[in-house]
């Protein structure tokens, strides 16, 4: 059994997600009886935690909302996952390099040197993109978002004016994007943060709608495959290649298929966002390769082959 310190961090941690919790599951979770979790609860409100009873056959318990709580404890675990996020928060895409190397060192220092020799082995070298998004603008649409309020804002190089019911934030490849129903255009759009200079507040609140498919992440992956709700390439084709499948294996990307065939031969069966495209793909392996399907893929590299022809000719 741990020892009461360590218990009661554990408890803390365990109430600081902010649900109700049935005192019998938090002893399940904490090896301790019912009576042992009451014990810890009260020693918690000694310390300034105001923890609520909860009513019922099992009663309960949870972390009151809006408390000002004592300076928030961490487990091992929970310290370590902030070191680690704080130390390779440059490559988000937000412009918060500075920020999290001061916050680090903040948190470093009251970490105890088991936790601090965790978090120095790992010497991770971050990159930033070729954009930075402005964390201010990244909180105002943020909280657009999630006060569920119509948001105005100029985009790109041109300021030109958007109209939007912003509905999730998804960050990607080092960009953070808005997913919106742009109300000038009746649809879904994806706008890059970066790109955003937010106008005056409208304080107009609006009904959510359902994203297509139900998952944010999932829609917007989707678009920048050409797809307009399913996450996955609407051109999808196999050829074989006259090449090593180890050479091809560095270029696919995760979701492609190899199959190594011996004698220096492979079958990929690759996506694009038009067969135009994934002609392209396939002819940019830099070696010999043999469509095998569908029809469209063939024709597709027909014409691609014309085009190559042409484009020789001085």
């Amino acid at each position: 059994m741990a020892g009461p310190s360590s218990r009661m961090l554990a408890l803390l941690s365990l109430l600081q997600v902010h649900r109700d919790w049935p005192g019998d599951e938090l002893a399940g979770r904490l090896d301790v009886s019912p009576r042992t979790v009451r014990r810890d609860v009260d020693r918690l409100r000694a310390l300034g935690y105001r923890v609520e009873s909860l009513r019922g056959p099992a009663g309960g318990y949870r972390l009151a909302a809006g408390s000002d709580l004592p300076p928030l404890l961490f487990d091992d675990d929970q310290a370590v996952a902030i070191g680690l996020a704080l130390a390779v928060a440059p490559a988000s895409g937000a412009d918060i390099a500075e920020s999290a190397a001061r916050a680090l060192a903040t948190v470093r220092q009251v970490m105890p040197a088991r936790l601090r020799a965790r978090i120095d082995a790992v010497q991770a070298v971050t990159t930033t993109g070729p954009t930075r998004t402005d964390p201010d603008v990244l909180v105002a649409v943020a909280e657009a978002v999630h006060l569920g309020e119509v948001l105005r804002f100029g985009y790109g190089v041109d300021d030109a004016s958007r109209h939007v019911e912003p509905h999730a934030i998804v960050a990607r490849n080092g960009r953070w994007y808005l997913l919106d129903w742009d109300l000038d255009r009746q649809d879904w759009r994806t706008h890059r943060i970066d790109r955003i200079t937010p106008r005056t507040r409208t304080r107009v609140r609006f009904a959510p709608r359902p994203i297509p498919g139900g998952d944010a992440a999932t829609f917007v992956s989707a678009r920048f495959k050409g797809s307009d709700r399913d996450d996955v390439w609407p051109c999808v084709g196999t050829a074989v290649l006259d090449a090593q499948a180890a050479t091809v294996a560095p270029y696919l990307p995760p979701e492609a298929e190899l199959e190594d065939l011996g004698s220096g031969r492979c079958r990929a069966t690759l996506g694009s966002w038009s067969w135009a495209g994934l002609a392209a793909r396939f002819a940019g392996f830099a070696a010999d390769f043999t469509v095998e399907g569908p029809e469209d893929l063939r024709q597709a590299t027909l014409a691609l082959a014309e085009r190559l022809r042409g484009a020789g000719v001085r």
